[in-house]
Formats: C-alpha cells, sequence, structure tokens
C-alpha cells in the first residue's frame, strides 16, 4: 500500500483463504475457510508500525490483525489466537510472561537448492569447520552482516540480551529480553524478517529451519513461560517462601497433556521432525525436569521471582504466534483444570510411553485431527483449516523422490 493510503486510513482487505495458503502457494478446498471465500480486514498495529532501516528507497512494515469484516477477530489467525489466550489468562487475573530464544544458521548464498547449504568464507579465506560454537571470536567474517543486524535491531526497537554461536557449523542464537507474549511474537517474527532481508544485502543466506544440515545440531525456538498476577505482578509460579506452588505445578501438568497433541503446531513441516529424531538436546518428549536439556520442559536454574517453564520442543521453523499460543494455552488448561505432572526426571532416562510425542509429521497431524483438546482451546475451524494445509504439503513432499532414495534403494532387488 503507499503511504498516502495507509495514512488517509484506507482499509485494505484480503481473501480469507489466504491465511490457510501452504507453503508451497495452494490452498485447501475452500470448505474450510468458507465456500465464498470473502475478505478479511487487516487492521494495522499502531505499536507495530516500523521503518525498514535496511530498506533504500525507504519502505515500512505494519503488523495487522486479521478481523472479519463484522469486525471480530478472524479465528484462522494465529495472532488473533494468541490475543485470545491472553485474555483467557486476564479473566483470572493473571497475565503471562514468555521469551523467545531463535537459533538460526548463517550460511554463503545458495542458488541451487539441491545443493547442501555451506558457511560463508571469512575474512580469514576459509569456512568455518564446526569448532566456533561459543567462540568469542567465531562470528569474525560475519562482522559487516551482525553489525548492520544490531543496528536495524536497534531501530526497530528489538531490545537483545545475548547473542551467541551456537554448536553447529555457522549457527547463531539470540535471545530476546521477557514480556507480554503478543509483543515478543511481534519481535520473533520482526527480527526473522529482519535477519533474512539484510542477509540478502550481505549475499548471505539466513536459514531458520529446523534442521537444514545433516549430523549437526538443528535449530529451536525455546519458549520461557511464567504467570504472574495482574495487579502485583507477583510470579503466581513461586509462594512468599520462594518454593514452587500448585500453580506452578499445574502448569507444568498442562503443558504435559498438550504436548503430544500440540506437536504439529510447534514442529509444523517434514524436516523439523529430522531436529526430533536426532535430538543434539532437542528432546522429543513431554518430560520435566529441574536444569536438565534432556527434558521436553525443563526448569532452568533461577531466583523464586524468576522461576519459569521452558518448552524446548518448538523449532526454528515454527509459528511464533502460533507455538506461544499453544504453549500457553496447554499451560493455563492445566492451571483450570488443576492437573499434576508426572514425576521430575533427573539424569540419564528412558522416556515413559505416555510422555513420548509424535516423530513425523504424518503422525503428529494424526494426533491433532484426534485432538478433542485443540479443538476445544482453538475452534474447530482453525484446527480443521491448520490439518488440511499441512496435510497439502506433507503431500507435495511425497511426491518427491530424495537422493538417499536413490542412492540406496535403486540398486536394491
Amino acid at each position: 500500500m503507499t503511504a498516502e493510503g495507509f495514512l488517509e486510513g484506507r482499509r485494505l482487505q484480503m481473501a480469507r483463504g489466504v491465511l490457510l495458503q501452504c507453503i508451497m502457494g495452494g490452498y485447501p478446498p475452500s470448505r474450510f475457510y468458507g465456500s465464498d471465500d470473502g475478505d478479511l480486514a487487516l487492521v494495522a498495529d499502531p505499536k507495530q508500525i516500523h521503518r525498514l532501516p535496511w530498506s533504500h528507497p525507504p519502505r515500512a512494515l505494519a503488523i495487522c490483525d486479521a478481523d472479519e469484516l463484522s469486525g471480530e477477530s478472524s479465528p484462522l489467525s494465529t495472532r488473533g489466537q494468541l490475543k485470545a489466550v491472553v485474555a483467557r489468562y486476564a479473566a483470572h487475573g493473571l497475565a503471562p510472561v514468555v521469551a523467545t530464544e531463535l537459533e538460526f544458521f548463517v550460511f554463503a548464498a545458495n542458488p541451487d537448492p539441491t545443493q547442501p547449504f555451506r558457511p560463508p568464507v571469512g575474512l580469514d579465506g576459509r569456512r568455518e569447520d564446526g569448532q566456533s560454537a561459543f567462540s568469542v571470536s567465531s562470528n569474525n567474517g560475519l562482522r559487516p552482516f551482525f553489525t548492520e543486524v544490531y543496528e536495524c535491531m536497534a531501530a526497530l526497537g528489538l531490545p537483545r540480551d545475548t547473542f551467541m554461536h551456537e554448536m553447529g557449523v555457522s549457527q547463531f542464537e539470540i535471545n530476546l529480553l521477557h514480556g507480554d507474549p503478543l509483543l515478543l511474537a511481534d519481535q520473533t517474527f520482526l527480527f526473522k524478517h529482519l535477519l533474512k532481508e539484510v542477509a540478502l544485502k550481505h549475499g548471505l543466506t539466513v536459514v531458520c529451519m529446523a534442521k537444514p544440515l545433516a549430523q549437526t545440531p538443528g535449530s529451536s525456538m525455546h519458549i520461557h513461560q511464567s504467570v504472574v498476577e495482574l495487579d502485583s505482578g507477583r510470579n503466581v509460579f513461586s509462594d512468599e517462601a520462594g518454593e514452587p506452588t500448585a500453580v506452578f505445578r499445574h502448569f507444568i501438568g498442562g503443558q504435559q497433556a498438550g504436548m503430544a497433541d500440540f506437536t504439529a503446531l510447534f514442529a509444523p513441516n517434514v524436516n523439523s521432525y529430522h531436529r526430533l529424531c536426532h535430538p543434539f538436546a532437542s528432546p522429543n518428549n513431554a518430560c520435566w525436569s529441574h536444569d536438565n536439556r534432556s527434558a521436553g520442559l525443563r526448569i532452568p536454574a533461577s531466583s523464586p521471582a524468576a522461576r519459569r517453564v521452558e518448552n524446548r520442543l518448538p523449532g526454528a521453523d515454527a509459528n511464533p504466534y502460533l507455538a506461544i499460543a499453544a504453549s500457553l494455552a496447554a499451560g493455563l488448561y492445566g492451571i483450570e483444570n488443576r492437573l499434576e505432572p508426572s514425576a521430575a526426571i533427573q539424569g540419564e532416562f528412558e522416556v515413559p510411553e505416555n510422555l513420548s510425542l509424535p516423530c513425523t509429521l504424518h503422525a503428529a497431524l494424526e494426533r491433532l485431527k484426534r485432538s478433542h483438546l485443540a479443538k476445544e482451546l482453538f475452534g474447530s475451524e482453525f484446527i480443521e483449516g491448520y490439518i488440511a494445509s499441512k496435510s497439502l504439503e506433507l503431500t507435495s513432499f511425497f511426491d518427491e523422490i530424495t537422493p538417499w532414495e536413490r542412492r540406496v534403494l535403486a540398486a536394491q532387488a
């Protein structure tokens, strides 16, 4: 839209079915979004209108809510779903607080998708070989890129906590500061967009796939969650003596009750399960533990005021609005129904069958299809539409034969 049209308040409308567009560009049958495929109104959030500092000539981006023309939020909108979850907490006098940790890879340009990703050439003329995890000098070859990333983050008002080189080859992680869930989802979305745009300016490719390299750790989007009283701001996971509360236990119980049903929301792509099946501290389970990275739900070491639950299942490829909404909705379900968690695990452990999670996109979608909980918390229209869109993507994947199949199976009798 032109700046003039935007400033005049001209309404921007979009076909309802676009909210269910799959990643290849197609759509499920129209019955999933209304046979007429009528319009939605895109309503800009006045707090999320940004001049894009990397863009010349100047451009701006406005994050919008997708509302029905009658005025209410569209049930197909993931941002609307997150706002509804936050409102349900508020009805109890509570407010969730979250932070996201986003991992990503920075690669050289990759114009041929049949070729593997490669790290960029550094200032020393060499490509990183995987020995730079947590090194203070690991990003020297990418310093111009990261300098502009930091500058653009500051210009967009994106506060950052820590930035580090992660375990993978040319893999990095940013920790965003904790705060309001909708704000953090917006910030995570903006940061991913920023990364990709700035990378293109530097002849690089930023990849937020869950598992872009074989035999290398994948990329997660861990979600740290706590709940405070609306009035006082007190963390309800800790009592006055600093001990865990019943609300804390019930929140974990709700997380455990929802993780298997919601796996397809946290791990939305075929590639997501490469990360989960070869864990590298990306656990595919609903166990919980104090400071054990093998558990899907980790309680980081912290002061009582900062007591929180880290959901380690979502990948970097997850929709931040939907992943945060699903995780918080499960926790509130546990609080409302006073669900008790399993016993905490420590050290080496075997995952009990009732705490194991789907390990393929097909299995995750089948579990979501059978989930009464998902439809109760997000509505049948959203869940059925999501499954229809993701099923199209899965079918498209099965329509291709991979190099592994040609290499290994062609010679079989």
